[in-house]
């Protein structure tokens, strides 16, 4: 019988896999973790870019699969949603008996995790606490930072936030985010190494990237989700004004992506878009090394925050989804207006790359959070600290 450390760690989206493959990696590594991969949500639906295709290509095995999305993307199906995934993901942690189970950040889907860990007496360890943004996934990181054993953080200002939330200093750690670790691996890169369009297809116009493009990636915002069509309307009329050639990447399934998704169906109808090509998803790394090339990405993607800072990537942040995180300098942020978002990209083309920024760490947290998963003492109980 193996005396190794069983350690589920629950991918539940697109971005949740990339946040968490080094960390992945570093536990198949360890020579005293064993990795229980369970893949749930979005991260099993074609329509939103299929990231289990991704995993099972770099080598993971999946121990569970959990589908638990409730068509709607509406709050309504967000909620019920979660309360699926809580009945399944029981289920699944009664059967893999995990010593340690790991949750990624804050989209809707991860409370699931972190309450069915929690009422089973299961060690929580809560990668990228601490973080404050404004909108719901500020309540749900911080409900999930209350109901974890463990924090891996990703900033020191979001170590100290956890610890002011009445959490054990002795486990929280400044481990820096997963996602740099990859953003590290291609930031010595000359040129992109390979074509988009030939390796992942997508839909629209093929413009030549040769002298430049842009990326977009704008997720519905699900505070604001009944503006969602409205919001991806500006950028669209910005893209549409600037005419330079932009790849174009799906949203996340959040409320209001039916209001994102028609909007963009609806322009790409009427106005053609000449200059612009949509993907569904894409390998971390190559769309990492497509950001390191591009000129500029644009939209509400915590990527322009964290892996853009680091790769010195100019990055214009629309809207609110992003408040209040720390912040490089590479990132000017307007709010859902036509004009603002035009002069926003022609400034930050213009300027170019930034310094690269550490504030989310320097590429070594996969292998720390490995470590820190092998010699915490399992505890499921607080220290009161308040």
């Amino acid at each position: 019988m193996s005396n190794k450390r069983k350690i589920a760690v629950v991918v539940t989206a697109r971005p949740s896999y990339s946040r968490v493959k080094t960390v992945l990696s570093a536990i198949q590594r360890h020579p005293d973790l064993e990795l229980q991969l369970v893949v749930a949500a979005s991260a099993l639906l074609d329509r939103y870019g299929s990231a289990v295709n991704y995993i099972e290509k770099d080598g993971f095995t999946i121990a569970a699969r959990v589908f638990n999305v409730l068509e709607g993307e509406n709050l309504t199906a967000a909620a019920k949603t979660t309360g699926i995934g809580i009945l399944e993901l029981s289920t699944v942690f009664d059967n893999l008996k995990p010593d340690i189970v790991v949750t990624v950040a804050d989209r809707f889907e991860t409370m699931a995790t972190a309450i069915a860990a929690s009422y089973m007496n299961i060690p929580l360890a809560h990668i990228q606490g601490g973080e404050v943004t404004g909108n719901i996934d500020e309540k749900v990181r911080h409900a999930i930072t209350k109901l974890a054993d463990y924090h891996f953080v990703a900033s020191q200002n979001a170590k100290e936030r956890v610890i002011k939330l009445g959490e054990d200093p002795e486990m929280v750690f400044n481990t820096g985010c997963p996602s740099i670790d990859l953003a590290d691996e291609v930031v010595q890169s000359k040129m992109l190494p390979f074509d988009p369009y030939e390796k992942y297809g997508g839909v629209g116009s093929k413009p030549d990237l040769a002298e430049g493009y842009l990326v977009v990636m704008q997720h519905p915002v699900t505070t604001e989700h009944q503006d969602s069509r409205k919001h991806i309307e500006a950028t669209l009329e910005a893209i549409n004004k600037l005419n330079k050639p932009t790849l174009w990447f799906w949203p996340n399934v959040d409320a209001g992506a039916d209001g994102t998704s028609t909007g963009i169906r609806a322009f790409r109808e009427q106005q053609q878009l000449p200059n612009v090509h949509f993907f569904k998803n894409m390998e971390g790394k190559d769309f990492l090394q497509l950001l390191q090339h591009s000129d500029c990405l644009i939209g509400n993607s915590s990527v322009g925050i964290r892996e853009c800072a680091f790769l010195g990537v100019p990055v214009v942040n629309i809207g609110s989804r992003q408040n209040r995180r720390d912040r490089g300098g590479n990132s000017i942020d307007v709010n859902y207006c036509q004009e603002q978002i035009e002069s926003a990209i022609l400034a930050s083309v213009q300027r170019g790359k930034s310094i690269s920024s550490s504030i989310y760490g320097d590429g070594n947290a996969g292998t720390q959070i490995a470590e820190l998963l092998m010699q915490l003492p399992l505890q499921f109980h607080k220290t009161i600290m308040y």
